[in-house]
């Protein structure tokens, strides 16, 4: 680090803040050209880090002078590559910006890079096949362009995919930390909190409390010393949107810890993280260590006497311990139980029995924003009860699977067909299951339901912390209930009865029911432990263990009673009630079932129609997979045609 870097560093007021600031957009609007690819845990898994490696190795390689000194003088020259957070439209990745003309290029592998860099060097020329294609045929050259991106609105995932997050002076560079250094040059504390109060802003982690209320709480609160915690235990099956600003942007998620710690006048904070985030908390200790050395956090942060610093806790995994009871109880060292009713508020009785302020990560992420742009903007968007926006992992049979933010109120349709893009293949829409394993499934009727935290409640649902699974016609409901009752039986503390016990027992009853030995009155009997399971337990986990069942018993009976009563699966799905079987009149004795069995149960020799023996079979589908499309000899059944080949 040079003399001046140092110096720079030390942001001793909030006016050297802003010549800090103001130094590094300076540096970015001199800086040429680079590119800037997706390090985000789902495109790692598919390879960027070998395109950025690529990319740093050609350019020096090759002496290309891609960028000016990004930041300060005498800086060793940048390499011309770098890494960001997720960009959201995982379908597609590994995904590359190159910047500053902004090409959007999707599914980069290690071989692309030679043309990608020639292309991008020869004025301004693009690597047409790795643009984005609109089912029309037509290309997108920017992120904007993409439909997927352009029917989202962002406020949390803003930097996420423009900034590298292992660099605070990129963060500054777009107005990082103003809003710490507005809230401690100008207001009160109280002043904090009737901005977010009037901002109407809902916590994100799930139950949507008014987090101004919450943070009224915890300031009122008799107690000293206070704490917040940031609530990074984000378990949902499928869930991925913490994750990923937590590694996109961790800076935004530090400043809004920083700014509530002033709100409720707290010292010391907590980042609850589980272990399974290993990039995320790489990623946070790196910005930690930033925000200290550059004086944002820690003692006297900006020379204003206001001390805040925080320290990452790693968890074990349990999702129970989403829960605020039960993950204070785990920083405290203890097994995460929730505690039992009646207890207090966090806020009042939390860390140490202290007074302990407990958001989610988009809750925080979202509040420098509300400060720099004030509580009429923030509300300005959404609905007049759940104002801004809301973020899902939008997954499932789904063309444009990844990470979306869209404004609250938006309808169900829009996000499926607008942004998300449509059923693969054109495959059937059958239903929604949002808010994970604690949520509900909504059917195509539904779709016309705009999306806020009483909205989805009311219709058997749930907002959660933002998991959106779409279903086709080839998912089987009761199947769907099941896997996520088992979910949450496996995270059961085991700590109350009802949950323990009841919702073991109401696994027990759908694992009959999909093995086709259901029974009548289980319908009846699912639905009155549901409601006693919800009305007993002592934590959320259990109060809402049952949402999956409830809600598919409302909207989809029908299938129920067909398992029950007629030992069928209507989406051929539930492994006991269907089977295989080759049609003799379509089938051409090519062989390739044959091959590919696993369990030697298909028979037949040249020019002899195969044929299934039912008790070999292991109902894998390799044959259905395997059967030529022209032939479509193979098949599966349920009900009295499985009956009759049995």
């Amino acid at each position: 680090m040079s003399t001046g870097e140092k110096q720079l560093a030390q942001v001793d007021s909030p006016a050297r803040l802003a010549e800090v600031r103001e130094s590094c957009q300076s540096a970015l609007a001199r800086q040429r050209t680079r590119f800037l690819v997706c390090a985000g845990t789902g495109c790692v898994a598919m390879g960027s880090f070998n395109v950025l490696a690529e990319f740093r190795r050609l350019i020096s390689e090759r002496g290309l002078d891609m960028d000016v000194d990004l930041l300060f003088e005498g800086k060793e020259a940048q390499t011309g590559a770098a890494g960001s957070g997720c960009h959201g439209f995982c379908e597609k990745g590994p995904l590359v910006h190159f910047e500053p003309q902004g090409v959007f290029y999707t599914k980069v592998k290690v071989s692309d890079v030679p043309e990608i860099l020639a292309a991008s060097l020869d004025h301004g020329t693009v690597v047409e096949r790795l643009l984005y294609h609109n089912p029309d045929g037509s290309t997108c050259l920017t992120e904007k362009a993409v439909p997927f991106y352009s029917g989202q609105q962002r406020i949390v995932l803003e930097l996420c995919g423009s900034i590298d997050p292992e660099e605070i002076r990129e963060y500054f560079a777009r107005g990082g930390y103003q809003a710490l250094a507005k809230v401690l040059q100008e207001h009160t504390p109280v002043q904090v909190i009737e901005i977010v109060e009037r901002s109407g802003l809902r916590g994100r982690g799930g139950a949507g409390f008014p987090a101004g209320k919450k943070w009224a709480s915890c300031r009122k609160a008799p107690g000293d010393p206070k704490y917040v915690v940031c609530n990074c235990d984000e378990g949902d099956p499928g869930a991925f949107m913490d994750r990923s600003v937590l590694e996109a942007d961790p800076h935004s998620v530090l400043e809004g810890m920083a700014i509530a710690a002033y709100a409720i006048g707290a010292e010391k904070g907590f980042m609850y993280v589980r272990a399974e985030y290993p990039l995320a908390v790489a990623r946070l200790q790196k910005a930690l260590e930033q925000a200290r050395r550059w004086k944002v956090l820690g003692e006297n942060i900006m020379g204003t006497g206001f001390n805040f610093d925080l320290e990452i806790f790693q968890g074990a995994g349990a999702f129970v311990c989403g829960e605020s009871t039960a993950l204070v109880r785990s920083i405290e060292g203890y097994r995460g139980w929730p505690k039992p009713l009646p207890r207090a508020r966090t806020t009042e009785v939390g860390l140490w029995d202290k007074p302990t302020l407990l958001n989610n990560v988009k809750t925080l992420s979202m509040v420098p924003k509300i400060i720099n742009r004030g509580a009429d903007w923030f509300s300005s968007t959404g609905t007049k009860n759940s104002p801004g926006t809301a973020v899902f992992a939008l997954t499932g049979k789904i063309m444009n699977s990844g990470l979306i933010e869209v404004p609250m109120g938006i309808t169900l349709r829009e996000i499926v067909y607008g942004v998300g893009g449509g059923v693969p293949n054109n495959g059937r829409f059958k239903a929604v299951q949002t808010g994970g394993p604690s949520g509900g499934c909504l059917p195509e009727e539904m779709l016309g339901l705009e999306v806020d935290f009483d909205s989805l409640k009311s219709a058997g649902s749930m907002m959660g912390s933002g998991g959106m699974v779409i279903l086709d016609e080839k998912s089987c409901m009761v199947d769907i209930a099941r896997y996520f009752l088992e979910f949450t039986v496996h995270e059961s503390c085991g700590q109350c009865i009802p949950c323990r016990n009841g919702s073991y027992q109401m696994l027990q009853i759908l694992n009959d029911i999909t093995s086709g030995k259901g029974q009548p009155g289980d319908m009846e009997l699912l639905e009155e432990m549901g409601q006693t399971i919800i009305a007993g337990s002592i934590c959320g986990l259990g109060q809402s263990a049952p949402n999956p069942v409830l809600s598919t018993l409302h909207y989809f009976r029908h299938e129920y009673e067909a398992h029950i009563h007629e030992k069928t699966c209507p989406a051929l799905n539930c492994k006991e009630l269907i089977a295989y079987w080759i049609d003799p009149d379509k089938c051409k004795a090519c062989g390739r079932c044959l091959k590919a069995c696993p369990t030697d149960a298909i028979k037949g020799e040249k020019k002899v129609p195969h044929v299934i023996e039912q008790s070999k079979c292991s109902k894998c589908g390799i044959c259905l997979e395997t059967c030529p499309d022209r032939f479509s000899a193979v098949s599966k059944v349920t009900g009295q045609q499985k009956m009759d080949i049995i």
